[in-house]
């Protein structure tokens, strides 16, 4: 057996002769396949509507829709008050609009109302109608549809609790999960922290033993350096040493190694002269 879907609108309906004036009504939809059923009502008196396939049927004919578009669109405008249509519940008869407040009936209530909603089809502003007769019982059907919008109430209170008790868990869940989160990053820096200090530490002595060899280093080439000028300054000193004994005479190497010279007058002893 098919399902059907409920709904319920609170529209407000101009006076005809005062726009700036509007009588709430209440429309409650039972939406099917292929027909639906409408209760109105203003609190004090109720109309229904029973559109049967047949008259769904030709209708969506009427409007080149497939049937199940044309309950859709329906369900869409009398499901929700839709920005920018008009809606109007006036009377069916002789063309004599009346208010819905008790005060304002000009026609007796057994006369047929008729619903209307505007809508937009490719840039054509649009009207559908739909008669609604009085109820048989006004009171029953009345109490049906604030019964309706009571346990809907009741359904959508529950539905906050119940998001709102989630919500709460979730936030719950997710402070938990932040700070289990929050816990190896810390670790994390921690350990980071450590290892870096301790590598800055072994590049600090890495880099001080380099100085030390370095420094070693250039110690040793200095070192050298001067070594290997000094041999080369004592070669260069032999050398000419060398060159200098090879030009000399024997006579002249006796007279140096001797030291003496035959130039040089012998020394006659000193004495007294005799007289």
């Amino acid at each position: 057996m098919e399902s059907p879907r409920h709904t319920c609108v609170k529209l407000k309906i101009s006076e005809p002769d005062n726009e700036s004036e509007s009588e709430p009504i209440f429309v409650k939809g039972t939406w099917y396949s292929t027909r639906f059923d409408l209760s109105v009502t203003n609190g004090l008196h109720a109309w229904t509507c029973q559109a049967t396939e047949e008259e769904v049927k030709e209708r969506a004919t009427q409007w080149d829709q497939p049937v199940s578009e044309y309950i859709h669109l329906a369900e869409k405008y009398l499901g929700f008050e839709q920005p920018g249509s008009v809606y109007g519940f006036s009377d069916a008869g002789n063309g004599f609009k009346r208010g819905l407040d008790v005060g304002k009936w000009y026609k007796k209530i057994a006369n047929l109302s008729m619903l209307t909603w505007t809508f937009e089809k490719e840039g054509t502003k649009l009207e559908w109608r739909w008669k609604c007769q009085p109820s048989p019982d006004s009171k029953i059907t009345t109490a049906d549809v604030l019964d309706f919008l009571m346990d809907a109430n009741t359904r959508l209170s529950e539905e906050v609790v119940r998001q709102t008790q989630s919500t709460n868990r979730l936030k719950v869940e997710a402070e938990k999960c932040l700070s289990q989160s929050e816990k190896p990053s810390n670790e994390k820096t921690r350990f980071e922290k450590k290892i870096y200090g301790k590598f800055a530490g072994v590049l600090s002595s890495k880099k001080a033993k380099l100085r030390q060899l370095r420094d070693r280093l250039s110690k040793q080439v200095n070192a050298k350096q001067l070594h290997e000028e000094d041999e080369v300054s004592k070669e260069r000193t032999e050398s000419f040493d060398e060159e200098t004994d090879e030009g000399d005479s024997d006579e002249e190497r006796r007279k140096k190694d001797t030291g003496y010279t035959k130039d040089v007058p012998a020394r006659r002893p000193h004495g007294r002269k005799r007289k």
